[in-house]
C-alpha cells in the first residue's frame, strides 16, 4: 500500500504538466471510500464536468477480498467568497463484488466539499456518503465517508 501512495504522489508531480486553474473539467486520482460493514475501500477516483454544476464521478476500490464500483452524479455550486471550494450533492449506485458472497447493491447519496487552490493542479474532496443496501445480507450504512485527491486537467 505504501508503494502504491509513492507512486501515485509521483506520478502527480512529476507525471504531467497540465496547466493548474481554479476551475477544471477533468479530475483523475486516489480515493478512499468507507462503505459497508466498516470497510475502507482505496483505489481510483475520477471526475467529470459536463457543465459548470453537472458532474460525473467513478470510483473503483478494493479492499480485502472485496472491490467496489461506484458511478455518482453531482450537482456542484460555488461557494461565494471562498475562491476554488464548491460544494455538491448528488447520488448514484454502488455494487460491492465480495469473495465467496453475494453481491452488494447499494444507492449512495452523497453531500461533500470539491477544494481546488488556484495555481495548483490538485483537488481535494470529502463527503458524507450514506448507503442504502437494496440487497440482503447488509445493513444501511449511515456512518459513510469518501475522502478524494486528484489531478486536475482542463
Amino acid at each position: 500500500m505504501k508503494k502504491l501512495l509513492f507512486a501515485f504522489t509521483i506520478l502527480l508531480f512529476f507525471g504531467t504538466a497540465a496547466k493548474a486553474q481554479t476551475s477544471y473539467k477533468f479530475a483523475l486520482g486516489l480515493g478512499v471510500d468507507t462503505a459497508l460493514e466498516g470497510a475502507t475501500f482505496v483505489g481510483a477516483t475520477g471526475k467529470y464536468f459536463f457543465s459548470s454544476n453537472h458532474v460525473g464521478q467513478a470510483d473503483l476500490g478494493f479492499e480485502d477480498k472485496a472491490t467496489i464500483i461506484t458511478a455518482l452524479y453531482s450537482y456542484h455550486k460555488q461557494i461565494k467568497g471562498a475562491s476554488g471550494l464548491r460544494w455538491y450533492t448528488g447520488a448514484g449506485p454502488s455494487i460491492v463484488l465480495v469473495d465467496g458472497f453475494d453481491n452488494v447493491f447499494a444507492l449512495r447519496p452523497h453531500l461533500g466539499l470539491d477544494f481546488k487552490i488556484n495555481g495548483v493542479p490538485f483537488v481535494a474532496n470529502f463527503d458524507w456518503r450514506p448507503s442504502i443496501v437494496l440487497s440482503d445480507g447488509f445493513d444501511n450504512e449511515v456512518g459513510a465517508f469518501g475522502l478524494g485527491l486528484q489531478f486536475a486537467f482542463k
